[in-house]
């Protein structure tokens, strides 16, 4: 019977032979280690449902051969090249230790192992073969059949199709070798499900490995319960959609929190642009301005990209706050400019004006000159600073030389003064004692002679002239208190009003005594509490009033 070569229909781990769908497909592949274990169970179970039987043909590996994959294509057996069969008539196939293993009724390359190439070191992960024990063979194997020609079929909704052949096998080994194909694709799709549900892979691989898996299973050359596994792979579809919208809402909220920081960035520009020209701070907002503006390089370089009419608006907003900045300081520093030019000019003239009044030996009409110019100083308002410091450095220095000349006269003055404030502190103590004053026109003769004498005296030291001066003003001051007074005891004027008065408080007082007596005889206590008040305040009235007619002696 020819052969005819068939691509695989799918991609296994390498620990799994990828199949060679033939008329007559023959697996003698030799196995890895790690699956032989798994295998040799499915064997057992395969040769519990049947009894042994030496006439019944086993793919068998020598010990140590390396587990190399399936060729993925088969090609005809060379010609003279024959099958030896055993003794006893059954055909068993052989492996030699590192050579491929020959199928019974054709050869299949394999590929030869690299031993150049160091053994790849793997997790300790368990292959699919071996997870397959799980999925239960024995039910997979009720949807497949071996006829008589030893072709094997699957069962798949109403129908049945060809998986391929195992020829010189038992039926049970045949089908058993598609169960475990399918039980690896089944295991495969689980440890994807799995890897989904438990981890944090991205939609796009778990996308790409879907497909793989999808591309695998549609048309695999397996034997068992194919909706079941098209409902997994299935399942992981709908996985792969959900994390894709997962991480679609994750991007537009990554984009919403890149444009609300984008946003804050523009913000804090027009804050800053829309402050008063004439209080804000430019160099710090200067500084900030900058600050932004790497804020905003920083997030189109590193941060998520926002749509573009987005940003393109953003970016408006934040040029158009940026420009505003700029031409607002511009403008305010060319005023700037203009207004130090000025104040520089005119403090010149006062500088000009304080270095012509250095030497000035007028002291008090140039005290005077030198306080106008402070004052016309302060109004110039500021030159740059530069200027501002030299100008002030010059006008203190005029104004210094002219006060540190009069300070000196002003000290050698005050040395020659000193004796004179001596005198003037005895005078002084000489007008205290006329305190207080008994007899006016002593107290007046003796104030008169200690005047003569102050001015007769001198100045005094500047320090204390103003204490020395007050001393005398108080006893002057006193003596003036008690000659007024005396002069308005005397005065007949007053003396004649003060009368006047008492006469006036007496005949109302009299006359309010009258009307008690009256209000009293009738009973009216209304009029008897009236009548007492307004006599009471008359009374107190009269009283201060011949109070004050006896200061005038009447």
């Amino acid at each position: 019977m020819s052969t005819v070569s068939e691509t695989p229909d799918m991609e296994l781990d390498t620990t799994v032979a990828p199949e060679v769908v033939t008329e007559v497909e023959l697996v003698t592949e030799p196995q890895p280690e790690a699956e032989a274990a798994a295998e040799s169970e499915v064997a057992s179970e395969a040769a519990a449902d049947e009894p042994e039987s030496e006439g019944h043909p086993e793919p068998e590996t020598e010990p140590g051969a390396a587990a190399e994959p399936e060729t993925e294509g088969a090609t005809e057996p060379e010609a003279g090249a024959a099958v030896e069969p055993e003794s006893e008539g059954h055909p068993e196939p052989e492996t030699e230790p590192g050579a491929a293993a020959e199928p019974a009724a054709e050869v299949v390359a394999a590929p030869e192992p690299n031993p150049a190439a160091p053994p790849v070191s793997r997790p300790p992960v368990p292959s699919p073969a071996i997870l397959a024990q799980r999925h239960g063979s024995p039910s997979a194997r009720a949807f497949g059949r071996v006829d008589e020609d030893g072709i094997v079929y699957v069962r798949h909704g109403d129908g049945e199709r060809a998986v391929g052949s195992y020829p010189g096998a038992r039926p049970q080994d045949a089908i058993g070798y598609f169960v475990r194909k399918y039980d690896d694709l089944l295991a495969s799709a689980d440890l994807l499900l799995q890897r989904l549900n438990h981890t944090t892979v991205a939609a796009k691989e778990a996308a790409e490995a879907h497909a793989k898996l999808a591309e695998q299973v549609s048309g695999a050359n397996v034997v068992g319960d194919l909706a079941a596994l098209d409902e997994k792979v299935a399942a992981i579809a709908a996985v792969v959609e959900s994390r894709r919208g997962e991480e679609a809402a994750e991007r537009a909220a990554a984009k919403e929190a890149a444009k609300e920081r984008r946003t804050a960035i523009v913000t804090a520009a027009e804050a800053i642009s829309a402050q008063d020209p004439e209080r804000i701070q430019w160099k710090a907002s200067g500084a900030r301005m900058r600050e932004l503006l790497d804020e905003w390089k920083a997030e189109q370089r590193g941060g998520v990209r926002i749509d573009k009419d987005s940003e393109a608006s953003l970016w408006h907003r934040f040029s158009a706050a940026r420009n505003s900045f700029d031409k607002a300081r511009r403008t305010y520093f060319a005023q700037l400019d203009s207004a130090q030019s000025e104040a520089r000019v005119i403090k010149q003239k006062l500088v000009a004006e304080a270095e012509s009044l250095a030497k000035s030996t007028d002291w008090a009409a140039t005290a005077g000159a030198f306080k106008s110019l402070m004052s016309r100083w302060r109004d110039a308002g500021r030159a740059s600073r530069p200027d501002d410091d030299a100008l002030w450095t010059r006008f203190k220095t005029a104004q210094d030389s002219f006060f540190a000349a009069k300070d000196a006269v002003t000290a050698a003055e005050d040395e020659e003064y000193r004796a004179n404030l001596a005198v003037k502190e005895k005078l002084v103590a000489e007008a205290e004692a006329i305190l207080p004053v008994a007899d006016l026109e002593k107290a007046k003769a003796a104030l008169r002679s200690i005047q003569d004498r102050w001015e007769s005296a001198g100045r005094v030291p500047r320090t204390d002239m103003d204490r020395i001066e007050r001393a005398l003003k108080r006893v002057e001051q006193t003596v003036r208190e008690a000659e007024d007074k005396r002069w308005a005891a005397s005065n007949p004027e007053a003396a004649a009003r003060a009368r006047s008065l008492v006469e006036q408080l007496e005949s109302s007082v009299a006359t309010l005594r009258k009307q008690l007596a009256a209000a009293q005889a009738k009973g009216d206590s209304g009029a008897v509490g009236k009548a007492r008040d307004a006599l009471q305040a008359r009374e107190q009235w009269l009283e201060q009033a011949r109070a004050g007619l006896a200061e005038f002696g009447g």
